[in-house]
């Protein structure tokens, strides 16, 4: 054998060892691999909650009195006595401001003296033409005579019907000397004191203010397309006037806990405002403990349809990219998926899933990180929080 041959037999027998080596290095770190591989991440799963929600439409709106009117002085005279407290309830007609009553007393006395007068004119005129109508059917008065009668009687009844309409006119004036409550509510304080000169040269003196706030409004804005919502919950009552459709409205107050008070949608405006797009509503609510004055800045719901069935899941599931709202699944082969899904109302920390989902899909709510898509996972169920009996759903506007 020649020195190259031997060479390259010496060569050749250090490749096939290198070569041996390199297999045996490799099965030994796939043996290796395969023993430290970390089992598939836990995550906890739920389903869907089949439950009743309604949808409602949340605004914000101000509270107004029912009946609102200023108190004036319809007379002229001075102001004699005020018979409230300043800010107190009171009752339709009650007593509230006596006005100088003696010269308006006076020219109803005066008032019924004249149609006493005009009352005997009336009677004696009569009288005397029945007497000269008599007269001239025996030729023993003239027709000059019994016509200048008839003028008197028609002229006395006349004076009556004058002299008694002063009296109304007289009365009316003495009834204005005392100002009294025209419904129930609330006064505001005394405007002026007595001892003043109130209804001078005809001028209406302001007196005191009273507001009726039960029930009381709540005014609010919502715009035409979510009105149109409103409505379409039950297409039999859009053709009838709002106030006739008895549909609910609540509201609460800053320092209430939710809607707690619940009233009935009474009126809609006729147009829509062309500045802003919206329409004024207003709702009319009880409130018999009068807690609840004029102006007060309160939270309305409106109820948008009426309760339907619809799949719930908690809201920490729901994620966004920017290709929309997805939630993750686990398949029937513990594989994470990405779904996309379409979500409606909030209901407590739930949330309600219009489209994406079915009620026995099983949804990651833990271990968001490890559920990567494609990936192999070991899902736990866990029970979602059920939300109320019937519950209530509500979407900002």
């Amino acid at each position: 054998m020649t020195n190259g041959g031997k060479i390259f037999y010496r060569w050749s027998g250090l490749l096939r060892l290198a070569l041996v080596a390199l297999i045996v290095l490799m099965v030994g770190c796939k043996a290796n691999e395969n023993e430290s591989a970390p089992p598939p991440p836990t995550v906890e799963v739920t389903n869907p909650v089949l439950q009743r929600v309604t949808s409602y439409l949340d605004f914000t709106g101000n509270t107004a009195a029912t009946n609102s009117v200023t108190l004036v002085a319809r007379v002229e005279g001075y102001l004699e006595k005020i018979y409230f407290t300043d800010g107190a309830w009171v009752h339709k007609g009650d007593l509230l401001f006596v006005i100088q009553r003696d010269q308006y007393l006076a020219q109803l006395q005066k008032a019924e003296a004249e149609a006493e007068a005009q009352r005997a004119s009336l009677w004696h005129a009569t009288t005397e033409f029945k007497r000269y109508s008599g007269l001239f059917l025996k030729s023993a008065a003239t027709q000059t005579q019994v016509d200048q009668w008839h003028y008197q009687r028609d002229a006395a009844a006349a004076a009556l019907m004058a002299a008694e309409a002063q009296i109304a006119l007289a009365k009316l004036n003495l009834s204005y000397t005392e100002v009294k409550a025209p419904f129930d509510g609330r006064i505001g304080r005394h405007l002026i004191n007595p001892g003043n000169l109130v209804g001078a040269a005809g001028k209406q003196t302001q007196l005191a203010e009273i507001n009726g706030i039960d029930p009381i409004y709540v005014y609010f804005t919502i715009n035409e397309r979510d009105l149109s919502r409103i409505l379409a919950r039950n297409r039999e009552l859009s053709s009838r006037p709002v106030n006739e459709q008895a549909i609910p409205v609540y509201y609460g107050l800053t320092t209430d806990d939710g809607y707690p008070r619940r009233g009935r949608l009474d009126f809609a405006s006729i147009s829509v405002a062309p500045t802003t797009g919206t329409l004024q509503l207003r709702g009319i609510f009880p409130n018999p403990d009068h807690t609840v004055l004029p102006g007060l800045f309160v939270h309305v719901r409106v109820p948008e349809r009426s309760s339907r069935e619809a799949l719930l899941i908690p809201g920490e599931a729901v994620n966004f990219d920017q290709q929309g709202q997805y939630v993750l699944v686990v398949n029937e082969h513990d594989i994470v998926e990405r779904r996309a899904v379409k979500t409606g109302a909030q209901v407590g920390t739930m949330l309600v899933i219009e489209d994406g989902l079915k009620s026995n899909d099983r949804v990651v709510v833990a271990g968001l990180l490890q559920a990567i898509p494609g990936r192999k996972v070991n899902p736990q169920p866990v029970a979602a929080a059920s939300p109320a009996a019937t519950a209530s759903a509500h979407k900002a506007n």
